[in-house]
């Protein structure tokens, strides 16, 4: 069997269905095979046992703090202000002068999870839950970035492409200092969340901060739209295969396959793949594509988990590649989880030359667990590591040739990563950038 024969074969995956965090306006969820959560062991109890981990812990005090509120809070806010931004915020959760006793629940678990001092572990109210379940499916209406908590402030992994957010010149990186009037000190991703999204057509202000602009900070107004996720574009460029990929979703490695074919046809040995702002997406996507360019059995990524042995997800073996092809993969700041892993795999196993900047650093694992019909709550349950061992959280993925995109350059079109990457595919000693 020849080498396009082999590319366009259907070949399954044995690794789980795991989906490393990514969406567009928020870090996605973990999909397991075991999905009976603790919370729920927890409710089929008979009310009579308690975690030995609960047992140690004092409620006295909780109780004590919600009496108090009860008998001596006095709400500042007139009832004819509430009504009136009620009307006009942002958010989709509805303002009351004094939330309900379900809704101070709500309010003690997000502290609980606040606690963990993980941006990624949070509980999701009803409202937050349809929201999220809305973002998930990759199709919504908002502004087309993902977001997250970075160093205790909200910062963007990365816009979509043609989203209003790209449009309007986000770049991964800014951080969000106000969406509107309201600051985002203390806030939660989910929160950002509910006030950035909204309907098609109106309009969101950020005041965003980034190094080097002038001014500093700056704001950024932007309408909103009907978001839908791309997946892959390929094209040739000076002789070089070029496929860029903008997520790791379900029908992403299915799509590569074909984009790997179109490559064997191209009559070129030369490829490149360009990560930049790919936010990432599903772990067997991942673990597919590269198999495409690793021998059976090398490892691929480490998985880390408390109180459980290390385990290592690794090539399937597809290998249909010689081993003298020009190969380089494009990264930035904006590459996160599964692109990470991806860049991370083929250049550590010497397959692949990196180019670009230093990745977001997005190496850990949410399971997405259900509380109650309508709440559930995100868990980080595991970590990322290279196959060498390094940890991708925080750290990063860092490229072996360092060429930065400035803001002047995206003023003039100017790709000068695209233009390092292609020069290298192209030349004849390109097996030194490989040591």
């Amino acid at each position: 069997m020849n080498i396009k024969e082999k590319v366009v074969t259907e070949k399954k995956i044995n690794a789980k269905n795991i989906l490393i965090p990514f969406v567009f306006l928020v870090l996605g969820i973990f999909v397991g095979q075991n999905m009976l959560p603790w919370v729920e062991k927890v409710y089929a109890m008979k009310n009579t046992e308690t975690p030995a981990s609960v047992q140690e812990a004092d409620f006295d005090p909780f109780w004590k703090v919600w009496a108090l509120l009860q008998e001596n809070f006095e709400n500042t806010i007139p009832e004819n202000y509430i009504l009136a931004t009620s009307t006009t915020s942002s958010s989709s959760s509805k303002l009351h002068p004094l939330p309900s006793n379900q809704e101070k629940v709500w309010g003690a678990i997000k502290g609980l999870t606040a606690s963990y001092n993980d941006p990624y572990t949070t509980f999701f109210d009803p409202s937050e839950t349809k929201s999220f379940a809305d973002v998930i499916r990759g199709e919504f209406e908002g502004v087309g970035m993902e977001i997250t908590i970075k160093e205790g402030v909200l910062t963007v992994v990365s816009p979509l492409k043609g989203s209003p957010a790209e449009r309007a010149g986000i770049l991964p990186g800014d951080r969000i200092l106000k969406i509107n009037d309201a600051s985002t000190e203390s806030i939660t991703t989910e929160r950002a969340v509910t006030l950035i999204k909204g309907e098609k057509g109106t309009t969101v202000t950020l005041t965003v901060s980034r190094e080097g602009a002038t001014p500093n900070p700056f704001e950024v107004k932007i309408q909103r739209d009907r978001i839908t996720a791309p997946v892959i574009d390929t094209e040739m460029k000076n002789g070089v295969f070029i496929i860029k990929l903008y997520s790791f979703s379900e029908n992403s490695a299915k799509l590569f396959q074909k984009a790997l074919k179109d490559f064997t046809e191209s009559g070129t040995d030369k490829l490149v793949i360009d990560l930049r702002n790919n936010p990432g997406g599903y772990l067997d996507a991942a673990v597919s594509m590269g198999s495409w360019f690793l021998p059976e059995g090398t490892p691929i990524v480490r998985e880390t988990q408390k109180n459980k042995a290390e385990q290592i997800f690794r090539s399937v073996g597809y290998n249909v590649f010689p081993s003298d092809f020009k190969f380089v993969i494009l990264v930035n700041e904006g590459s996160a989880s599964a692109s990470e892993i991806l860049a991370a795999a083929l250049h550590e196993n010497g397959k692949a030359v990196l180019v670009g900047e230093r990745t977001f650093g997005k190496g850990t694992v949410q399971q997405l667990m259900p509380v109650t019909e309508d709440t559930s709550i995100k868990i980080t349950i595991a970590k990322w590591l290279t196959p060498k061992g390094h940890s991708i959280s925080y750290n990063g993925v860092y490229p072996q040739v360092v060429v930065k995109m400035t803001e002047e350059d995206v003023k003039n079109k100017k790709d000068p990563q695209m233009e390092k990457a292609l020069e290298i595919a192209t030349q004849k000693t390109y097996s030194q950038y490989l040591k």
